[in-house]
């Protein structure tokens, strides 16, 4: 029976699953772990890996957390309980090539009472440089594991992280998208809560197999200063969503969560360049270009 011990057990095994994989594929650095208590209620895991052989600074992180919900955030749900809980894995990987990409997942379960609870998360691609074959692979993997739970989910999620994943005040989205989903319930998807919960864990044993790929291929390109000081400044585009727009890192400030495993999505270095502008038929100009909401790329 699903219920939210299950829920977050399965989790824990699924940040553990990712550590162990990550750490093979660094060949170097190791996860350094912090549990943590929350005042109000729960805890969590934290595992940060940093100064690796591919990995400059990564987070992987479980929660479960629960107490009296600020009324903040009632108001934004519409709802008068008081009691919640919430638990989840989130990961973002900022490497040192600027060839392999950022990548950021989430999967989260929340809820109030036997009415009123949902899943969330999603996984998404931000490459420093935009490789369509690389960006193709990875839609291919985003799909087939939708395709695998419900026909509709990729599409509908894709459209989903396009528009939640988009820097409003540069008119930019993040990356390349992905998936993204909020508030999934047997009322909006037509699948049990079982059923969720099970996507939800396909998800998120997706991330390994796909970025271990990601890496691979391109792990061995070299680079030259005017590349890593690009990846500072799409890093300095990550942060800028992170703090403004992103609703998970808000979430964690209103609940007073652990501020450390709440920022650790951002990188450990990053540039701002005033009114930068891209050299025309550049690559940095070429992924500018394709930083927009709605294109195919699985055709």
């Amino acid at each position: 029976m699903m219920n939210r011990e299950r829920i977050a057990e399965e989790y824990q095994r699924i940040q553990d699953e990712i550590c162990a994989a990550l750490e093979v594929l660094d060949g170097k650095s190791k996860f350094q772990e912090e549990i943590w208590e929350r005042d109000g209620g729960g805890g969590g895991r934290t595992r940060i890996i940093q100064n690796g052989n591919i990995i400059e600074k990564g987070g992987v992180n479980f929660s479960a957390v629960h107490g009296q919900l600020p009324e903040p955030i009632k108001k934004a749900f519409g709802v008068e309980e008081d009691q919640f809980f919430a638990t989840g894995v989130s990961i973002v990987i900022h490497p040192s090539n600027p060839h392999i990409p950022i990548i950021h997942m989430n999967i989260r379960y929340f809820e109030l009472n036997e009415n009123i609870r949902w899943f969330g998360g999603g996984i998404d691609l931000t490459p420093h440089y935009v490789i369509e074959d690389d960006a193709r692979f990875f839609h291919k993997q985003m799909k087939t594991v939708c395709d695998k739970h419900a026909s509709t989910f990729y599409d509908d999620f894709k459209v989903w992280a396009d528009n939640y994943f988009f820097i409003k005040h540069r008119n930019e989205t993040r990356g390349i998208g992905g998936v993204f989903y909020d508030k999934l319930t047997p009322e909006k998807t037509g699948l049990t809560y079982e059923e969720i919960f099970n996507f939800s864990c396909d998800l998120g044993r997706t991330f390994a197999p796909t970025y271990i790929e990601l890496v691979n291929r391109n792990r061995n390109k070299s680079f030259s200063q005017e590349e890593k000081d690009w990846q500072l400044l799409r890093r300095g585009r990550y942060v800028e969503f992170n703090l403004v727009y992103d609703s998970g890192t808000k979430f964690g400030l209103e609940t007073n969560g652990r501020i450390e495993s709440i920022l650790m999505s951002l990188p450990a270095q990053a540039n701002w360049v005033y009114d930068f502008k891209a050299k025309e038929g550049s690559a940095e100009q070429h992924t500018l270009d394709l930083l927009k909401k709605g294109v195919n790329w699985i055709g």
